[in-house]
């Protein structure tokens, strides 16, 4: 299943896709629909407005995450490349929900920041209460997964040694543009799908999700040992090599730059970057 929340004249809706065209479930936001503990009965049977997809703007694929978890240092090639040995454990930080933008939107440049980075990244999507996640509990807990462009703030991630400050500026971290269920990728709830991310047409990210340290399953089962994941939550699975802070000039953001972010069988997100 594909499900997606697009913007209406109405507000945001949710909505079922099925192939040029989409029906909206009742819900304002796919967050809402993964509320309702019977959703996937609820998302096949729906029979709302219908819409076409050419034309349609994404908001984030869910609108207001109780928790937006990141994970950082996760990809072999990656941690290589900044010259750190490989992780025992997952390493951890946060974005807020007001980090969160759609596929199509602007990324502001904050005028405190002369470092603005780009990291191409898969999300997972929550769809069910996990605690203490046993392998199949994990596996259950895991509705589908998205794309996400983990836009940092480089010079104040790097003001201390807790990465948070530069993760979640307002406006500048792109979500979706769809949800796809495990049932529909290859790998299934580990999937191995192409990511690349491109910056004004010049491939700057290109890896593999096979090639994650921890990977989702894992992932679900390691931070559901700290604390309980919820429907709606995501889970952004960190970044692989060709980040602009690792060239050599650094390379960042400016202003009127395309960021495209793209995972084959997930879509793309195509976001300009705009001075705040």
């Amino acid at each position: 299943m594909r499900l997606a929340t697009i913007r209406t004249p109405q507000g945001t809706r949710a909505i079922r896709i099925d192939g040029a065209t989409a029906v909206e479930t009742g819900h304002t936001d796919v967050g809402a629909l993964l509320a309702d503990d019977d959703w996937p009965a609820v998302a096949a049977a729906a029979s709302g407005p219908e819409h076409g997809l050419a034309e349609r703007e994404y908001a984030p694929v869910v609108l207001s995450p109780g928790k937006v978890l990141c994970v950082g240092l996760n990809y072999r090639n990656h941690i290589l490349e900044m010259g750190r040995d490989l992780p025992e454990y997952p390493t951890l930080f946060t974005k807020f929900a007001d980090a969160l933008i759609g596929a199509g939107d602007e990324i502001l440049l904050p005028p405190e920041s002369a470092a603005v980075d780009w990291e191409a990244e898969l999300a997972i999507v929550i769809g069910h209460p996990v605690r203490r996640a046993d392998e199949e509990a994990a596996i259950r807990a895991i509705v589908g997964f998205t794309v996400l462009n983990d836009v940092t703030m480089r010079d104040w991630q790097y003001r201390t040694t807790e990465w948070t400050q530069g993760k979640t500026f307002e406006a500048t971290t792109p979500l979706g543009p769809v949800l796809v269920t495990p049932d529909e990728l290859p790998g299934g709830v580990r999937p191995a799908l192409p990511l690349s991310a491109s910056v004004d047409g010049e491939m700057v990210q290109k890896a593999d999700t096979s090639d994650l340290v921890f990977d989702p399953v894992a992932l679900v089962r390691y931070i559901s040992t700290i604390i309980t994941l919820r429907p709606g939550d995501v889970i952004a699975t960190g970044t692989p090599g060709g980040v602009g802070h690792a060239r050599k000039p650094p390379r960042y953001l400016t202003d009127g730059a395309l960021l495209v972010t793209e995972i084959g069988g997930l879509g793309r997100l195509t976001n300009r970057a705009r001075a705040e």
